[in-house]
């Protein structure tokens, strides 16, 4: 077949430039863009599996000056491991949705051996995009544990770029027009934060036609599952904490503990509310519409009295979130478990900086510099600081595998956040482990509400699943489980 029939594709920051006759034109008209600056036709990156796939299936030959990543047929797993059920289970999803797609795991039940197996299965240079530093320096030495040669960095002051290499996110954003071709295999892990406007340029740019997302917690309220969907697939297959709990994770209880405010507190908080409460009436605000924190916080900017109505806010807020009583009670569960590594949990720095004050305990937040967050967590490790108070920063991404006791003094409402929360603590260390989620509530506050709306989840209601499990089969009809 003649060069005038064939199809070309080039690599052009993060696009793929193409000319072809109109027959292959006609047959991708769905992927491409007509670009007059050039006269030829774009497409996105991560359209590049698309597009060949349909080309091969006409017979349309293809130059393909796209592709710039390298098979690795001496890449080798060295390890004793073996896959268990629900990873093998998983692989055989992923293989068979033509190596694309999304993998729903909790934390602690071997995601990165996970990605290692489907790397040693597609045997082709690979990028691994992590959210934070901490993940990149983990997943980097985990990787070269495993395959035994070097692993490239992209982030945190490193700039190595290997067959083998971890980025993260920000960096992968930064870096892809240039790099997005150069891989054959992409794994986004924490791929929640993947339909973020940033992150999902970047995604576009890869041209990588094997994809992977690993997640514990792939609910969003955004509606970003549409993204992750174009960018990495479907969802190929679930496996849920209550299923994998006593097995490959350690068994657990969610124990919920209602604490009474001071009378002080009470009215305090009372009188607080109420101005707040009256001022979003009066405006009209519905907060389960999309915008209305925004304009309730300009409101408070225009408005004569708005600054009041926001302190106002703010305090009824911070007395909900760490009474007299939660400090109380804190501070038992803490007495009454010695020994225990114990995680206390915070929605605010705030929070945090004031618990570990008043109990003498150390914080671990954002600002919190990488030295001495290296040391909490290697004191934490070793015992010799069996609590650590954090506010966000150990929701994902860090390995606390002693961890059996996590501590819920506040926190948003959000369902993927708690889940996270209660998977810090789920990771077996051994046999008798038995690990514990304390939720700390403000009783006759908007705490409770907020409570339920993130208690909405299988994890905290496993009974309800056992029964279905039961008629169904431990993972489902298909083996796959469900989400």
């Amino acid at each position: 077949m003649s060069d005038s029939n064939a199809c070309t594709l080039e690599f052009n920051a993060g696009t793929l430039i193409i000319h072809g006759p109109e027959k292959a034109l006609d047959l991708i008209i769905h992927e491409i863009r007509a670009d007059k600056r050039i006269g030829a036709f774009r497409a996105p990156g991560n359209a590049y599996s698309s597009i060949m796939r349909k080309l091969y299936r006409a017979g349309i030959p293809v130059k393909d000056h796209a592709r710039n990543y390298v098979q690795i047929p001496d890449l080798q797993l060295h390890s004793s491991l073996i896959p268990m059920k629900h990873q093998a289970l998983a692989m055989k999803a992923w293989r068979e949705a033509r190596g694309q797609g999304v993998v729903v795991m909790p934390t602690g039940s071997g995601k990165t051996f996970f990605a290692a197996l489907a790397m040693n299965l597609v045997k082709r240079s690979t990028l691994v995009v992590v959210p934070t530093i901490d993940l990149l320096q983990q997943w980097a030495g985990t990787l070269e544990k495993l395959f035994q040669r070097p692993v490239g960095m992209l982030g945190g002051g490193s700039r190595n770029i290997l067959d083998l290499t971890v980025s993260t996110y920000d960096s992968a954003a930064l870096q892809m027009e240039f790099i997005g071709n150069r891989f054959g295999l992409v794994v986004f892990d924490e791929c929640h934060h993947l339909p973020g406007p940033v992150n999902r340029i970047a995604a576009s740019m890869c041209i990588a036609p094997y994809r992977l997302g690993l997640t514990a917690t792939p609910e969003r309220e955004d509606g970003g599952e549409t993204a992750l969907r174009d960018l990495v697939g479907e969802t190929v297959y679930c496996a849920h904490i209550d299923e994998l709990e006593g097995t490959v994770l350690a068994p657990y209880v969610t124990r919920r503990i209602t604490v009474e405010l001071s009378e002080q507190e009470l009215a305090e908080y009372t009188a607080a509310r109420g101005k707040y409460i009256a001022f979003v009436r009066a405006a009209g605000l519905h907060f389960e519409e999309k915008g209305a924190w925004n304009q309730f916080i300009a409101l408070c900017a225009r408005k004569p009295g708005g600054r009041e109505v926001m302190a106002a806010y703010r305090r009824q807020r911070t007395i909900a979130r760490c009474s007299h009583a939660k400090l109380d009670v804190l501070w038992r569960i803490i007495r009454e478990n010695p020994g225990a590594r114990i995680l206390v949990f915070t929605a605010d720095n705030d929070t945090a900086y004031q618990i570990g004050e008043t109990l003498c305990l150390p914080v671990l937040t954002h600002k919190t510099k990488a030295a001495e967050r290296k040391f909490f967590l290697e004191q934490f490790r070793a015992g010799a600081y069996p609590v650590l108070v954090t506010s966000k920063v150990l929701n994902e991404g860090v390995d606390v595998p002693e961890a059996s006791i996590g501590i819920v003094v506040s926190g948003s409402g959000s369902t993927r956040e708690h889940v996270q929360r209660l998977g810090r603590i789920l990771r077996k260390s051994g046999s008798g482990k038995q690990a514990i989620l304390y939720e700390l509530v403000s009783a006759g506050t908007s705490e409770m509400g907020v409570s339920e709306r993130r208690r909405n989840h299988r994890a905290y209601q496993p009974w309800a699943f056992r029964r279905k499990n039961q008629l169904q089969g431990f993972f489902g009809k298909d083996g796959k489980g469900s989400c």
